[in-house]
């Protein structure tokens, strides 16, 4: 059953805000996943094991080593995650 209420809503929102903002897609899709990350632990969204699985694929798209920037392919790879979680979240 997906988390409902005005924090759950508020949370999926500032998710899409992260998605849709202006500025370099990994630095977008690090702040989206703090956000998430802050919900699932306040208990806002419920982590489903979709989610938990996207957001694990996200996370080796964006692994860097220390002083390398990411870009390109990782760029689109993060795009394109973001928007599968984002179709995801509203069974969270």
């Amino acid at each position: 059953m997906p988390s409902s209420g005005p924090a759950a809503d508020a949370a999926r929102q500032a998710f899409r805000e992260h998605l849709d903002a202006k500025g370099h897609a990994v630095n977008n899709a690090r702040a989206a996943v703090t956000g998430l990350e802050a919900a699932f632990a306040m208990g806002t969204l419920r982590r489903t094991p979709e989610l938990h699985q996207m957001l694990a694929d996200l996370g080796v798209a964006l692994d860097q080593e220390d002083g390398q920037r990411l870009g390109g392919k990782s760029a689109e790879a993060a795009k394109f995650i973001l928007r599968a979680i984002a179709g995801e979240l509203e069974n969270a």
